[in-house]
């Protein structure tokens, strides 16, 4: 008998036929024997519809009410399926987060898991039940309802399974494992068996949109094992994310990653002296927005021009902050370009493969895609495009790096 958590993203729960399907799902592992946690995600297009409702009350909907409202999609797929369960003869019981106690911090609308008192869930396994928790959502040690951010399902299911040291979280979407890249932009695209923790975490990180990244930070860290399955296919093992091995014959690249929704900020003409990165980029973090790829350039007449890139829904945000930056600093202006895409290869083979970057850059240059910016680590490569160039881009790169060809046996 094994204990499983299994997430069901907002397509896996679309509809009452499709919930039901979950439930026969989920009724198939409790008849093996095993203990079943089935974390799900509001209905698809819930979420987006309850923004849109806030929106027409307020233009800036405020964060803690905006908690409140969202909260509700994932209780209303807890309760059908609880409900489709006991359809089917199963003992169940649904969860909100805060009354699993998903302690999270304050932040409301990116909320951070803290801690999960995980015992009520263990006395309902134990005497028989599947157990049915809202994903998505926690409380703050005020009691207040709080969200995760957009796919916070992923990282609740990954943090249950944590707490409760679950034998393997399986996370079901509308996809039938991870692939070397979008198949919708790239059809050659290939399924991966397995992948390894710290390429999944750089996939996720550069835009992957197959799970989110604090579910595998989380993954990672509390060793757990991790599958991504089809909700829609019954067969099929999935995807294994697992820790690398030595003696494992790693790929140079495993997969491409894309975003487009990322936007560039620059300040022109920074005066060139020390700690003047930190003049910038300090109102930015005050203002909790996140930076990714950062780039300075030294001028001839002793100032620089400061680059960053930020989500793209921040740059007005990110903007207004700079213009009173601006002043403070002495800079000549500030420039926002929000059409923009950032375009990754990601592969541990890095490590101990030579002439990577020159490939991809070449490969790139062929298809004449300037390159805006560029940013590194030890297994990934990340450059900076022009939006209407992210396709191209894309494919040219799974080409030029063989990863339309079967994978060697």
């Amino acid at each position: 008998m094994a204990l499983i958590v299994q997430k069901y993203g907002g397509t896996s729960v679309g509809s009452i036929e499709r919930i039901r399907n979950v439930a026969e799902r989920v009724a198939k592992f409790k008849a093996l024997g095993h203990q079943v946690v089935a974390v799900v995600s509001a209905m698809s297009g819930e979420t987006n519809r309850l923004i849109d409702l806030a929106k027409q009350i307020q233009k800036e909907p405020d964060p803690r009410e905006l908690d409140v409202l969202l909260s509700t999609g994932e209780q209303v797929t807890i309760a059908l399926l609880a409900m489709a369960l006991k359809d089917l003869g199963l003992r169940a019981k649904s969860y909100t987060g805060g009354q699993v106690r998903i302690l999270t911090d304050d932040a409301h609308t990116k909320a951070r898991i803290l801690a999960i008192d995980e015992e009520n869930l263990r006395r309902d396994l134990d005497s028989g039940h599947v157990v049915v928790v809202a994903g998505f959502q926690g409380v703050d040690a005020a009691g207040n309802i709080t969200t995760l951010g957009r796919g916070g399902s992923d990282t609740t299911g990954v943090a249950l399974a944590a707490a409760l040291k679950a034998d393997e979280c399986q996370i079901y979407t509308d996809v039938d494992g991870v692939y070397t890249t979008d198949p919708r932009i790239v059809p050659e695209a290939r399924r991966l068996k397995t992948i390894t923790f710290e390429e999944m975490l750089e996939m996720a990180s550069l835009g992957s949109k197959v799970l989110q990244i604090r579910s595998v930070e989380f993954a990672g860290k509390y060793k757990v094992k991790l599958r991504v399955l089809s909700s829609f296919e019954d067969e099929g093992e999935g995807t294994l994310i697992t820790f690398e091995e030595e003696n494992m014959e790693q790929p140079v690249i495993s997969g491409i990653a894309f975003n487009r929704d990322e936007a560039k900020l620059t300040i022109v003409g920074v005066p060139d002296r020390p700690g003047i990165a930190a003049h910038i980029l300090g109102p930015i973090a005050e203002a909790n927005i996140d930076v990714d790829m950062i780039v300075q350039n030294v001028g001839v007449d002793g100032t620089t021009d400061f680059s960053f890139t930020v989500h793209r829904n921040e740059l007005k945000k990110a903007m207004d902050v700079l213009s009173m930056v601006k002043t403070a600093i002495g800079a000549r202006d500030v420039l926002g370009d929000d059409k923009i895409a950032k375009v990754s290869i990601v592969g541990v083979g890095m490590r101990t493969h030579a002439g990577i970057a020159s490939k991809m850059f070449k490969a790139l240059a062929d298809e004449n895609i300037n390159i805006q910016m560029i940013s590194t680590s030890e297994i990934k490569i990340s450059v900076v495009v022009d939006d209407k160039y992210m396709e191209l881009a894309v494919r040219a790169l799974h080409q030029a790096f063989g990863l339309d060809q079967p994978a060697s046996a």
